[in-house]
């Protein structure tokens, strides 16, 4: 008797990424569809894709459905890998401390971490330990399989197993929820997944630190430890980012701080940075360079108070949105804030008096010192702190003046991350969860600043619900000399404030009419500036910006008068100089001006004495040979005023 043949009946379609339909049988997961499209692509697949909404890729393919295989390559598949490397680390963490509680263990950026309750620090040879039984776990390629239980079953099963943490999370959800659980081998995990079919996937994995954590961040519950570690598909990308990390440790701008004697902090002022004065040499640079470039653009330059009245921060929203952020005090027993941002002195400014459609765009800058409350364990030098000076400008204009006004602080942006030597992307982000001003105002707002990035032809990213609570903002992420991504510079359209404290500008019709006002920073703040400049450039600044240009050396104690005359020279010309007259050797001088990264070192012996020259050293270029000092100024005082910008600095 012959088989019956499949029938249309036995067969689901699917819409694949690229629009084509593909029939698979009934019963078909969605590596099967994978499978069916490439051998290579069944290999690299991580996660499905499914109608825009991520999916195990042992889930059951349903008919009509559209579906995109994302590789590591995407991010989002990235967090999928790493999150099933961190239940590895769960798994292995419970087998060899079986006392051991588990709190929760998301992906992070380029890694992953979970945070348990332990009875003792975890010490190096743990961590040792711990890596090794992951390998072994991911040898056994484990099925990590997906489950479905009612909630109280899952309270029930996390109850006893011990996990006071899991129970916690499990009370927190709607009690007619279904939970989800994860298995891989003995080890079940609360999860919401999407993760990897097998734990035999991960390529090569490193435990990298531990360090102390706050269940869910809040300082009133328990100290927990989390384990952070990273994993990649090939052991080759798993030690190029190590030694990236090393590369990392070296530019961190906190030793590179102390060791150049730039900045640091007090133990009288934590979270306050301390700038000494090379340090300071390089900030005022910046904030030369800054209000330059900012008066040749047309903005005009203000100074608020560092602390305003509690009815200003009503008014604005701060005071019912970012008030846990914020520094108090009482004057004449009335409430007064510190302030967190320096928008709402740029309004009082506005206020002072009445204007004119004819002055718009108003441009107004500050460099404004703000402070803001940040937990301890979260201050990091001059990354996170808790007093900085944002690089602020505010600029109302008419409605109509919008889109051009936004391109025009885009040129701006742009001109100074490229005198940086930075590339970078841009994010648009739109209507958080506490927001002022109504859907309306944030639709108009949130077009406008789509229809300027699309007339610029800037590619961007929609971050949904990251805007700031008064309105859209276009957000740039530098990308340093090692890869990492800092969102700096900020552009935002707020509708809501203007409302709020009443901005009038009197029109060319001579009614009263409402401005639109910008927020925009470029540096973001210069504190947290200075630092990503610092390990991007390994604090070996460009000439224009190094605290000390010129180092003049000599070679034995009777070159010290003509060294000290050449340096003269040079500050006479308003070059940062100094000498190296000490008893020492020429070849130690040098190293010594190397590692303090000088970018020109003068060696003046006998020759140069009697011809009135120098010989010339370059930072990472070596000796240049002799040349006349007046030649030597001139091109040094050339390269200070085009501010070339340098090549990534690899080695520093």
């Amino acid at each position: 008797m012959e088989k019956n043949s499949p029938t249309a009946q036995d067969f689901v379609p699917v819409i694949l990424q690229d629009g084509s339909i593909r029939e698979v049988s009934q019963g078909s997961t969605w590596n099967d569809v994978a499978a069916g499209i490439s051998r290579k692509l069944s290999k690299e697949a991580i996660v499905a894709k499914v109608n825009g909404e991520l999916q195990d890729l042992e889930n059951p393919v349903l008919a009509d459905q559209q579906v995109e295989f994302l590789t590591f390559d995407d991010e989002a598949a990235r967090a999928v890998y790493r999150h099933t490397s961190a239940h590895i680390l769960a798994q292995a963490v419970k087998r060899l401390f079986p006392e051991a509680k588990l709190a929760i263990g998301p992906a992070i950026e380029d890694g992953f971490y979970y945070d348990f309750d332990f009875g003792r620090s975890f010490t190096t040879e743990d961590l040792a330990r711990i890596e090794a039984e992951m390998k072994k776990i991911i040898k056994a390629d484990y099925l990590v399989a997906r489950r479905e239980i009612s909630h109280e079953e899952a309270s029930e099963y996390f109850q006893k197993q011990g996990e006071p943490y899991k129970v916690e999370l499990i009370r927190e959800l709607l009690p007619d929820a279904r939970v989800s659980v994860y298995q891989q081998g003995e080890f079940v995990d609360l999860c919401l997944g999407p993760h990897l079919p097998r734990t035999g996937m991960i390529g090569a994995i490193k435990l990298l630190s531990v360090a102390g954590a706050y269940w869910r961040g809040s300082e009133k519950n328990k100290m927990l430890q989390r384990i952070y570690g990273t994993s990649f598909p090939k052991r080759k990308d798993l030690e190029a980012y190590l030694n990236r990390l090393e590369e990392a440790k070296r530019r961190d701008h906190r030793k590179l701080g102390q060791e150049l004697d730039l900045f640091g902090t007090v133990e009288e002022g934590p979270g306050l940075p301390f700038f000494y004065p090379r340090g300071m040499i390089i900030r005022t640079e910046l904030e030369n360079f800054w209000r330059e470039e900012h008066r040749r653009r047309g903005y005009q330059e203000i100074k608020s108070p560092i602390f305003l009245h509690r009815s200003l921060w009503e008014k604005s929203g701060h005071w019912d949105l970012y008030k846990e952020n914020m520094y108090f005090l009482k004057i004449d027993e009335e409430d007064f804030a510190v302030k967190p941002m320096n928008c709402p002195g740029a309004i009082l400014y506005y206020k002072t008096k009445l204007h004119s459609y004819r002055e718009f765009p108003l441009r107004i800058a500050e460099l404004g010192l703000v402070h803001r409350h940040e937990r301890s364990g979260v201050l990091h030098g001059l990354f996170r702190v808790r007093c900085f000076t944002q690089d602020d400008a505010h600029i109302f204009m008419l409605p109509t003046q919008v889109t051009d006004e936004i391109s025009e602080v885009i040129d701006l942006i742009d001109y100074f991350y490229r005198t940086f030597n930075f590339s970078y992307h841009v994010g648009l982000s739109t209507r958080p969860g506490k927001a002022l001003g109504s859907q309306e105002i944030w639709d108009q707002a949130t077009r406008s600043l789509m229809e300027a990035l699309d007339k610029k032809g800037i590619p961007y990213q929609v971050n949904e619900g990251e805007g700031a609570f008064y309105g859209p903002k276009i957000d740039f992420h530098l990308e340093d000399s090692l890869g990492r991504s800092w969102q700096c510079g900020t552009i935002q359209l707020d509708f809501v404030n203007p409302e709020n404290f009443d901005l009038t500008y009197v029109g060319e019709d001579g009614q009263k009419h409402r401005p639109v006002m910008i927020h925009r920073v470029v540096f973001g703040s210069i504190e947290r500036f200075l630092g990503i400049l610092t390990e991007h450039y390994a604090a070996a600044f460009p000439v224009w910006l190094a605290p000390v240009q010129v180092k003049v050396l000599s070679v034995a104690s009777r070159h010290v008068p003509y060294a000290r005359e050449v340096a003269n020279r040079l500050k006479e010309s308003g070059i940062r100089v100094e000498v190296d007259d000490r008893n020492e050797r020429v070849s130690y001088k040098i190293r010594t001006g190397e590692l303090e990264k000088v970018p020109h070192l003068l060696v003046v012996g006998d020759h140069e004495a009697e011809a009135g020259t120098v010989r010339v050293r370059l930072r990472g270029r070596g000796d240049q040979g002799p040349a006349v000092l007046d030649q030597f100024l001139r091109q040094l005082k050339e390269e200070i005023k085009q501010k070339p910008v340098l090549t990534h600095n690899k080695k520093g």
